[in-house]
């Protein structure tokens, strides 16, 4: 039986032509119809088609066409129903975000790579750290900290010399951004089913934004972190190129 493909595109001309050129080639059919959905684009357009189509039942499987690849795979137009047969599916729960402006609003959102604090003024962030309830660090004072998921501990937690996290792993990545006090601070690695709790310290004197994948919160007092395992992301990878594969190598480079 035929699979059902949807074909989504981010703007760039290159993930457009590839979209016309696929279709045109295997036709398409509408997303919630789909029996999997063709991603083209970079990784911050899979992410962005990943938060989309949640709530549909078709994975997701992503094709280079963008800056950025590591949750793609290479592009290609001849073979396309062949690598969907044998295409592996990784499964990844986002973190949920929670943050309190200084306005008192409350903001929720929905994160597949990390939560993230940065600093939105010329003054270092002070931040206390609550795990579980119990706190762990009284003042941190940093360019920001974030939590990252193990599909993003190769993204921004990897630049900020955060570890590495094998997919399977049921741990979350407490990674800290250009630390200044405690000074040798790098962070900690926290089981999956912890919940984080940031206060900001000083938010007037010292601002700080947070951002779950790119929604951002200007101005908060706290934020609380913990992984949403009602919500599963299904994406599919080329044999011999997962997620766990992808990890794994980048640590050997």
């Amino acid at each position: 039986m035929a699979k059902k493909i949807a074909f989504a595109a981010s703007d760039a001309p290159t993930a457009q032509t590839a979209r016309a050129a696929l279709i045109a080639r295997y036709g398409t059919t509408p997303e919630e119809d789909a029996d999997v959905i063709v991603a083209l684009g970079g990784d911050g357009f899979m992410l962005h088609t990943l938060h989309r189509t949640q709530g549909l039942r078709a994975p997701v499987y992503g094709m280079n066409r963008g800056t950025v690849g590591f949750l793609m795979n290479e592009y290609s137009e001849t073979d396309l129903i062949d690598r969907l047969d044998a295409a592996q599916e990784e499964v990844i729960n986002p973190l949920r975000m929670k943050a309190q402006g200084s306005d008192g609003q409350v903001h929720d959102a929905l994160a597949i790579n990390e939560v993230s604090l940065l600093r939105a003024g010329p003054q270092a962030a002070k931040l206390k750290i609550t795990i579980d309830g119990n706190l762990r660090l009284a003042e941190l004072v940093c360019d920001g900290a974030l939590v990252a998921t193990p599909a993003g501990s190769t993204a921004y937690n990897y630049s900020a010399h955060g570890p590495i996290l094998p997919i399977g792993s049921d741990v979350l990545a407490l990674t800290a951004v250009a630390a200044f006090r405690p000074r040798r601070w790098r962070g900690a690695l926290l089981p999956k089913t912890a919940h984080v709790r940031f206060d900001v310290i000083e938010p007037e004197k010292r601002p700080v934004m947070a951002d779950a994948d790119s929604i951002w919160v200007e101005n908060v007092l706290w934020v609380e972190i913990h992984s949403e395992p009602s919500i599963s992301h299904r994406i599919l990878f080329d044999p011999g190129h997962g997620l766990e594969e992808r990890l794994l190598r980048e640590q050997f480079v």
